[in-house]
């Protein structure tokens, strides 16, 4: 999961794990001990679970323990809340020990680093009963190594575009865009000397994903032989191309991201008519300025078909039992449980999270922001699934790319110098 609080974009969970031996991740271990031990004896199992901090509230945690020890009271649950910083390291010396905690909540797109220690188990046999086929992409393929399901989809989170109404009003436009075209239209009206039509800062990498997915590209793919950067394809450059036009059409900086500056404080200004995050980065525009309340609304980021949003990066978390575990066939049970329609259901409504599968989108049709959010997850998608993604993100060519070309370099030769870099750390 991603720790939501005080950002308006999603802040991916991808850290770059150390490369410890797995001596040394024994040795880290040890003076951290998870406390999961076969604690054989009389009373109920006690059952280790790492929960990142802010995923869910103290009250969802305290509502689902007690009512999954009712259900089975010869488990105990021991939920211990972990935090972000040096959680890959943790994590990865905790999957080499012989005291492994027995289920570890892990970034959707960090199942893959995970997994490639071997110290994490394939749950591909249990995909059919937890209604794997209706499990968002977004979260499942992340999961899925090498044809075996290793992660199971526990919620997502994907941006939308927010807007403000009173701009709309004015400009005449009097509902959201439905495809690429009309958005482009839509924001032409928007923009003038005193509103920004969108502001869209020039390395928000995410969004560009979603641009390059929604035209058939890919930011890297992988067949039979090695791993292949593929920003300088056909489908790929259009993407770009988009990104581009749209990104012209406000005032947002061609060399930075969404956080610097904040764009939240960006909008809060009121002179900006949409800006790309995740609904909850409303709640932090109000806060910013509250004349605001009220006036926000949402649409999910259009495609290139009427009826259909376009392709969004889909953040979010994966459930895995370790290898290590005491006690895997009880993990199981608790994942069974968070995955499963009454859990879903609740922290759905809780966290305004989407829920893992399509089918519980109507969970949240109440929530505008949210149910904009749940239509764009049919159609998420996440990073290239390999171990060495994180490192392509601590080099982060693709922010260089964008810069380029947002800059008036040749796009397709910006294209190829970023997709040769890809190339080289995807396959080092």
């Amino acid at each position: 999961m991603t720790n939501w609080s005080g950002l308006i974009e999603v802040t991916v969970k991808i850290r770059i794990i150390a490369g410890l031996s797995a001596l040394a991740a024994a040795a880290a271990l040890t003076s951290c001990s998870s406390g999961s031990s076969s604690d054989e004896g009389d009373g109920p199992q006690k059952i280790t679970v790492w929960i990142m901090k802010d995923s869910v509230t103290d009250d969802f945690l305290a509502r689902f323990t007690k009512a999954f020890e009712k259900d089975h009271p010869q488990l105990d649950l021991d939920i211990q809340i972990q935090e972000w910083n040096g959680i890959g390291e943790k994590v990865t010396a905790a999957l080499a020990s012989n005291d492994a905690p027995d289920v570890i909540e892990v970034g959707n797109t960090q199942v893959a680093q995970y997994s490639a220690s071997g110290g994490v188990k394939d749950l591909s046999d249990k995909v059919e009963e937890l209604k794997g086929s209706d499990w968002l992409p977004g979260l499942a393929e992340p999961g899925k190594i090498d044809g075996k399901q290793y992660g199971i989809p526990w919620y997502a989170a994907n941006r939308v575009v927010i807007y403000h109404k009173d701009h709309f009003a004015k400009a005449g436009v009097k509902e959201p865009p439905k495809t690429r075209d009309e958005w482009i239209e839509v924001t032409e009206k928007l923009n003038s000397d005193k509103v920004q039509g969108i502001y869209l800062p020039g390395q928000n990498w995410y969004t560009l994903a979603g641009f390059v997915w929604e035209d058939g590209g890919d930011l890297a793919v992988h067949t039979q032989g090695p791993w292949k950067g593929s920003l300088d394809t056909p489908e790929a450059l259009r993407g770009m191309e988009f990104y581009k036009k749209l990104q012209a059409l406000g005032k947002g900086p061609k060399d930075s991201d969404e956080a610097e500056p904040p764009q939240a404080e960006v909008f809060a200004k009121g002179d900006v008519a949409q800006v790309i995050a995740v609904p909850g980065g409303a709640k932090i525009i109000e806060q910013a300025n509250p004349e605001l309340a009220g006036k926000l609304g949402f649409f999910p980021v259009p495609g290139n078909t009427a009826g259909k949003p376009g392709a969004t990066f889909t953040g979010g978390s994966d459930l895995i039992v370790p290898e290590a575990s005491a006690h895997q066939d009880a993990a199981y049970e608790v994942i069974e449980a968070l995955a499963g329609d009454t859990w879903q259901s609740d922290m759905a409504k809780t966290m305004s999270y989407v829920p893992n599968r399509t089918s519980l989108a109507s969970v949240i049709q109440d929530n505008e922001g949210t149910a904009a959010m749940a239509a764009a997850a049919a159609e998420g998608r996440a990073t290239p699934n390999s171990p060495q993604w994180a490192a392509v993100e601590a080099a982060n060519p693709i922010k260089e790319y964008m810069t380029a070309v947002l800059t008036g370099q040749d796009m397709a030769k910006a294209a190829k110098k970023a997709s040769e870099s890809i190339t080289k750390t995807l396959n080092s």
